[in-house]
């Protein structure tokens, strides 16, 4: 009797059972790095727990503790039609198995397996011409984050804010497993491009959260793993257009981070290209949303001291709005002057670069909206120390579309930078940029010769007056060290009274 009712009770599913011990302890790395997801345990598909490379055998995640042989599965030309889809699943449950690459003698008959059944996984793909289940959708993404996501730990000298960040000297850290990761992201690559992949099934499972755990990724030191992540993320923003807001706030969230906390991210360069092509597809007239990503997101990216490691991508970016709406370019121009740098030469050199490039594609209206703010930076360049700086802001005058808008508003933008021209005419230490000066003070004669002389003698009248000044108080301070010399013996105070005319009388 008890027996029967023994017999009847339900019994624990041991699959059911694993798993849940896994999800209660498998947090995945990147969530903890990056703060977004929290502590929320990260449940199937993005999960693996024991996976089994044949129905009736389960293998644990981790390679090296393997306690069952790990063989290589028949090839899809060896079975029938039939069971390919069948043979595609168990390949890619072989292939969560992840090995340790830091021990380049462990485990190298098996990692040889795994890589050629990765590569056999990618011309199935490629070759596919029947539409992927739900199903095979799940074991894709599946075996996709158990080899793709994980924790980086980053060198101890990276961790440091570059002062100057050079492209050439700074050696990248290449990934000991890539020869596995490699063909991962190819295969995902060739799953996102394929028509057989059908976006509205997909998009259970390529989700927000499988976004940001790819977007984590550009974290990753190798930047053969960003170029792979840069074409991913965008076939993704392309074929599920579901994503699309959401990955540009993602994106923008990572700008803000990056900007205005901890200045140290690999991967700005490549999302900001990601951007580019994004915002070439921008239809007009932009959304308001799209100006407001401009200026709060891209740019105060001009802010960070490592801007050379991805200014190119970054002008790309904010020429394309200003061409798209030449309305923005006054926006923009009082941006960059914001973030001019101050101390930094080399960087403003690169912001003299683009600057040539946002006045190109600025119309008349915007330009006299800023033009006084801008000349007088463009004045202060022309008398920098540095001779690059005030060479590269004299060739601003070899733009034919720059001088044209000099030329038509030369009565406001002439009596500002005629002083910086003359000063460097009479006393700049390089030759290159005296010589330089002098064809744009030419320039500028021919412009219109009248206004010339009249600027050219305000700015004599201008500096008697401020040699005056000068007389006047080192004279002011040569009486005060007299008297100062004269009470010294008595140990007197002195007083000093100012008069009415701004000089101090005793």
């Amino acid at each position: 009797m008890l027996k029967k009712l023994f017999h009847k009770l339900p019994r624990k599913n041991s699959k059911s059972h694993l798993e849940s011990a896994y999800s209660s302890n498998g947090k995945d790395g990147a969530d903890r790095k990056s703060g977004k997801l929290g502590d929320a345990v990260i449940s199937s598909p993005y999960s693996v727990s024991y996976i089994g490379y044949n129905p009736g055998e389960k293998l644990p995640r981790d390679g090296n503790s393997l306690s069952v042989s790990y063989e290589a599965l028949p090839g899809f030309r060896e079975v029938s039609n039939s069971e390919k889809q069948h043979l595609f699943i168990r390949k890619l449950n072989m292939c969560c198995i992840v090995f340790d690459f830091m021990d380049p003698t462990k485990n190298l008959k098996e990692k040889e397996i795994k890589r050629q059944t990765l590569t056999e996984l990618v011309d199935y793909v490629t070759s596919a011409n029947t539409k992927f289940t739900e199903a095979v959708m799940q074991e894709v993404v599946k075996m996709v984050s158990a080899n793709l996501f994980r924790e980086f730990t980053p060198q101890p000298c990276r961790n440091k804010v570059l002062e100057s960040f050079d492209l050439e000297e700074e050696e990248p850290a290449m990934d000991p497993a890539w020869s596995h990761l490699q063909v991962v992201y190819e295969f995902l690559l060739r799953f996102v491009e394929s028509s057989e992949t059908d976006a509205k099934l997909a998009k259970k499972y390529i989700d927000p959260l499988f976004v940001l755990k790819l977007l984590d990724l550009f974290q990753s030191e190798d930047p053969r793993e960003r170029e792979y992540l840069k074409s991913v993320l965008h076939r993704v923003y392309g074929k599920f257009m579901v994503h699309r807001p959401f990955i540009r706030k993602s994106i923008n969230n990572i700008f803000h981070l990056f900007v205005f906390e901890t200045e140290k991210h690999n991967g700005i360069a490549e999302l900001l290209e990601i951007l580019g092509s994004i915002i070439n597809g921008f239809a007009l007239p932009l959304k308001e949303e799209h100006k407001i990503f401009l200026v709060r997101s891209l740019i105060p990216l001009h802010k960070p001291k490592c801007l050379a490691a991805y200014h190119q991508q970054l002008s790309y970016s904010i020429i394309q709005f200003v061409e798209k709406d030449c309305k923005l370019a006054d926006i923009v121009i009082r941006g960059l002057l914001k973030y001019w740098p101050i101390t930094n030469s080399s960087k403003e050199i690169l912001f003299l670069n683009e600057l040539e490039e946002v006045l190109e594609a600025t119309q008349q209206p915007e330009f006299q909206r800023c033009m006084v703010l801008l000349f007088q930076q463009i004045a202060r360049c022309l008398n920098s120390l540095h001779f690059q700086v005030a060479e590269r802001a004299l060739f601003l005058w070899n733009n034919d579309h720059i001088e044209n808008l000099i030329k038509q508003n030369r009565k406001i933008i002439l009596p500002i930078i005629l002083p910086a021209v003359e000063r460097n005419a009479r006393n700049h230490w390089n030759q290159a940029v005296h010589s330089l000066t002098l064809n744009i003070r030419k320039i500028l004669f021919d412009l219109d010769p009248e206004l010339y002389k009249e600027c050219l003698s305000k700015f004599q009248d201008d500096e008697s007056k401020e040699s005056e000044k000068k007389a006047r108080r080192e004279a002011t301070w040569k009486r005060m060290e007299e008297i100062a010399a004269n009470k010294v013996a008595s140990n007197e105070p002195v007083l000093v009274r100012v008069g009415l005319s701004g000089q101090r009388e005793k």
